[in-house]
């Protein structure tokens, strides 16, 4: 054989033996990619951070207070507006200032506060009403003679009577109208004095105080709510520390 023919034949065995190396011999640049140290930690970190993301983005929707049982069933409308409004307004424009419905206040006890989001687990419990199985945050303070007697439920503020009317699980209920957007809202009442359509003074008598189906349990009380451009408010956060 030619001496010369010897270089491209050896080339040529050399290009074949490389061509059909095993795939499972030689890496691919996936395998060396994966081959690497820090590609699994980086991948783990990675996948951490989205789910942070993910638990972040949700944070705040359908929460649950696990201590209060049966929150599934609360009505989303008491959830959002179970807090105190920073823009209700103490004082109207015609100089009065929002008083409990009642002559004393100190003769008073409160059966059942308004639903603070804010507050205390204990308080947030207190202020939760069970009625057929279903648990609703309270959205007003119910107020009873510490005798357990009946009593005059008084106008708050000075406005004009909406509606006066019985309500098929409340008593009687009674909302007056005021200045700057506000609504007081008078529940579980006995004996109007008042129909729809009154102008009414601060401190006249509306009716008196009676029982509900909804807290049968309270005696004779008035359910006192305020409401601030259709959102229930803390009436505390509105009426004077002096009684």
């Amino acid at each position: 054989m030619n001496e010369g023919n010897k270089t491209p034949r050896k080339i040529e065995e050399s290009h074949k033996s490389i061509a059909g190396t095993s795939p499972a011999v030689r890496p691919t640049g996936w395998k060396k990619f994966l081959s690497k140290r820090w590609v699994f930690p980086a991948a783990y970190m990675a996948a951490a951070a989205i789910i942070v993301t993910i638990l972040w983005l949700n944070t705040g929707k359908d929460q649950q207070d696990p201590a209060i049982p049966g929150q599934a069933e609360v009505a989303s409308e008491a959830a959002t507006s179970g807090q105190e409004s920073p823009e209700a307004s103490a004082v109207l424009a015609n100089g009065e200032s929002l008083r409990w419905p009642v002559e004393k206040i100190e003769d008073m006890t409160t059966l059942m506060p308004f639903y603070d989001a804010a507050a205390s687990e204990e308080e947030r419990v207190a202020a939760m009403v069970e009625y057929q199985n279903t648990f609703t945050p309270h959205m007003a303070t119910d107020l009873s003679r510490q005798d357990g007697e009946s009593f005059d439920v008084l106008a708050a503020l000075s406005g004009t009577v909406k509606v006066a009317s019985q309500s098929p699980t409340n008593g009687y209920e009674v909302q007056i109208e005021h200045p700057n957007g506000l609504v007081t809202v008078y529940q579980s009442l006995t004996d109007l004095k008042v129909k729809a359509g009154d102008e009414v003074e601060q401190g006249d008598a509306i009716g008196a105080a009676g029982h509900s189906e909804l807290e049968p349990g309270e005696g004779a009380h008035v359910h006192f709510e305020v409401r601030e451009n259709g959102v229930s408010v803390n009436p505390n956060a509105l009426i004077k520390s002096e009684k």
